[in-house]
């Protein structure tokens, strides 16, 4: 404390000025954060479109599951208190909290996840995983039990059932949930400055409103590495999951700042478009895998936090195998393959790229790489909804792209003959559904093991490694999640110290 006798130069004064806004904004800020995002969702309803954007903010904070993925891959019960699954495996049957409203008032029941699970498999959604709940026939025993048949069977089922495509939706706000998102979560939306900044604040309606210990949550969209890292230095951003990797290596030795190096179960790929000639022929997709070392790859995509694959499956997750070695790097085996398929060089491709630094990055290399085996490939730097529109959805118009595949188990897209890689293959159909159907859990990780060799040898796509996303924040920051088997956001479980 200074006392009358206590002479400070105008110096030390005017660093002890210039801490004093710094202090008051700290102790001001306990109970609100800012968390930055590289990519801006293109809407805020994850039954109508696949960014993985939109989970970051809205998946359990305003919109909710009947089951809560964790941080370590565990399924805990969320809207659903409890389930049972019949000796069949087909057979859920969930009791449902009782007394829980919609932010606009309406109630949570058994009828509003009938009409939500309807509804993502009807005839008219544009859920990505419409296929899965298609399968699905709920029935309403009361208002808090709901009873959902599958048609296959599918042991992952209360896992899905805590993904993003999987959230309750309520009837008469369901078709505007893309700009006005209401849910039965601890918070709300309350602005979204577009191409900003978007904010939401605790919903004080919220069954439980002591969980939630943030009031008011910023997400700041800074897609630029160096500027993820001058926003936090600056303090304009309190933590950023998923951060550019470039980035790291400036935080962790600076004590006011906390780095999280966690695992994944995304892959990231070289995307080939299957049904582009002269791609259609497996033996030019395998020339193009062949070109690709992984390991130049993973450090120039991802300065290093990557773990190679070989197919679309990665480490960790139940039924792994190593499968890169079927298409390993080796430039010569890449020029025979092309003059085996009749390809005269060059050969002109064109690469889609959307806006996240592993893609941009990571062409780079894919460009050197290919040019040595007489490949030409042309960088074609898009934003992301119009990756979303022209690339995956619409048209799919492109060669080749870049883009992490994030969700757990969605090796079953390449069942799906007008997905966006083209990949079409009966033989993996076959495979997919004895997968889909075999109750036995050793059986199935064997067939998953198969379903991963076939991607392999088909030359799917190019799988190139597993990301370690790392997480930046100050140190004061609790309850962030290291693993990350689905990309959210968890704000309940986020604290000051």
């Amino acid at each position: 404390m200074l006392n009358r006798r206590t002479v400070l130069t105008s110096s030390a004064a005017a660093a002890l000025a210039s801490t004093l806004p710094t202090l008051a904004l700290s102790q001001g800020r306990k109970d609100s954060i800012v968390i930055g995002m590289a990519l801006e969702p293109p809407g805020l309803d994850p039954t109508a479109g696949a960014a993985a954007a939109i989970a970051e903010i809205v998946q359990y904070n305003v919109l909710e599951t009947l089951t809560k993925i964790n941080a370590d891959g565990s399924v805990t019960p969320m809207l659903a208190e409890s389930w049972e699954v019949s000796p069949d495996l087909k057979t859920y049957t969930f009791k449902l909290r009782r007394g829980v409203k919609f932010q606009n008032g309406e109630p949570f029941n058994a009828t509003t996840v009938k009409f939500a699970f309807d509804r993502a498999g009807g005839e008219k959604s544009t859920n990505k995983d419409k296929r899965t709940f298609a399968n699905l026939s709920t029935q309403v025993i009361d208002d808090a039990t709901v009873v959902v048949i599958n048609k296959e069977i599918d042991p992952d089922l209360p896992f899905v059932l805590g993904q993003a495509t999987a959230v309750i939706v309520e009837p008469k706000s369901a078709d505007t949930n893309a700009t006005k998102p209401i849910g039965t979560g601890p918070y709300k939306l309350e602005s979204w400055a577009k191409g900003s900044s978007l904010v939401l604040t605790k919903w004080e309606g919220f069954r439980s409103p002591g969980n939630a210990k943030i009031n008011k949550v910023t997400f700041r969209f800074i897609a630029d590495t160096a500027a993820q890292a001058a926003s936090l230095l600056a303090g304009d951003v309190d933590a950023f999951p998923r951060a550019g990797t470039r980035i790291v290596p400036q935080f962790k030795s600076n004590p006011q700042f906390q780095v999280i190096l966690g695992g994944s179960r995304a892959k990231t790929i070289v995307a080939i478009n299957n049904r582009k000639k002269p791609l259609d022929d497996v033996r030019v997709r395998r020339a193009i895998l062949a070109a690709l070392d992984r390991k130049a790859f993973i450090e120039g995509a991802a300065d290093g936090f990557g773990v190679p694959i070989g197919s679309h499956y990665v480490p960790g997750a139940a039924g792994y195998i190593d499968t890169t070695g079927i298409n390993p790097f080796d430039i010569e085996k890449a020029k025979k393959l092309l003059a085996e398929a009749g390809v005269k060089t060059p050969l002109e491709l064109t690469m889609t790229l959307p806006p996240p630094p592993y893609a941009r990055q990571g062409g780079e290399v894919v460009v050197a790489q290919l040019a040595k085996i007489g490949i030409v490939v042309k960088v074609q730097n898009v934003e992301w909804a119009q990756w979303l529109s022209n690339t995956y959805g619409g048209p799919h118009n492109y060669d080749l792209s870049i883009i992490s595949h994030v969700e757990p188990f969605d090796i079953g897209n390449y069942a799906k003959p007008d997905y966006y890689w083209g990949y079409q293959s009966k033989a993996f159909d076959t495979l997919f559904d004895k997968i889909k159907s075999t109750g036995n859990a050793a059986e199935r990780l064997k067939l998953l093991g198969e379903a991963q060799k076939m991607l392999a040898t088909d030359a799917a796509n190019g799988f190139m490694y597993q990301p370690q996303f790392p997480t930046i924040a100050k140190k004061g920051v609790k309850g962030l999640w290291k693993e990350m088997p689905i990309s959210v956001n968890d704000l309940s479980a986020l604290s000051w110290s």
